[in-house]
């Protein structure tokens, strides 16, 4: 199976990337700044007997993303499974946004979802399958207060997996979200030790999730039935 992850050098990404790893898969990673990091994953991908190449390029720019998803293609003949990991956050009030900033996060958590999944949909709809799995969070079903931006976003990706789904479903393609609670990763890295212990006891599993069980969920719906599509699965501990 051919794979593409976009934002795969660390945390989520990461997570999936490494538990997608085993002889059957032919992963494409991507990043845009620490390819350092991702030289580290690829290393770790290729010891569990996975053929695994680097890409890296802005997924928030249309002509970057069709050369990636084009290299997949050239080199393994198909793009079977397009994982769209990569974003950003932004905390802070709303009114202290400038359009800059909007218009970034936008770009990156949006606008790279359209990108990859408008280029790789005519080579799934060309052999009838494909998988289209959008990494989202539970901001994008309630909203966070100081995170409206990043809220937006993934309520955009939200309703976009939820409206692609029922367009490419006569395809055999599916198209599913992954909706993340408090995942311990770098994005949360701007929460003191304090702050993060009294979310722990907010969320009924008392813990931060872990990257690797998002891959877990990945690998699941990899696998589910093809009647599985349009679903934004929340994975949060009980958490909202």
């Amino acid at each position: 199976m051919n794979i593409v992850i976009t934002g795969a050098s660390r945390g989520i990404g990461k997570g999936i990337a490494l538990e997608l790893a085993d002889r059957e898969n032919n992963l494409i990673i991507n990043c845009v700044n620490n390819v350092d990091k991702l030289e580290e994953t690829k290393s770790i991908i290729e010891s569990k007997g996975a053929q695994c190449s680097i890409y890296s390029c802005d997924v928030s720019d249309y002509e970057q993303c069709k050369a990636m998803i084009e290299h997949c293609v050239n080199s393994y003949g198909s793009i079977d499974v397009l994982i769209n990991n990569a974003g950003i956050s932004s905390v802070g009030l709303f009114q202290d946004m400038s359009p800059c900033e909007w218009e970034r996060i936008w770009n990156v958590n949006v606008s790279s979802v359209f990108n990859c999944c408008n280029i790789a949909l005519p080579y799934m709809i060309s052999k009838k399958q494909g998988k289209i799995i959008n990494i989202s969070s539970v901001w994008g079903n309630v909203g966070a207060s100081c995170e409206v931006a990043y809220s937006a976003t993934k309520g955009a990706v939200n309703s976009m997996t939820k409206a692609l789904a029922k367009e490419v479903a006569p395809s055999n393609i599916q198209v599913n979200a992954i909706a993340c609670g408090a995942i311990d990763t770098d994005m949360n890295s701007h929460l003191s030790d304090e702050d993060k212990a009294a979310l722990a006891l907010e969320i009924p599993a008392g813990r931060f999730g872990l990257p690797s069980e998002i891959g877990k969920i990945v690998k699941e719906l990899i696998c589910a039935p093809d009647y599985l599509t349009g679903q934004i699965i929340t994975v949060d501990g009980g958490w909202l």
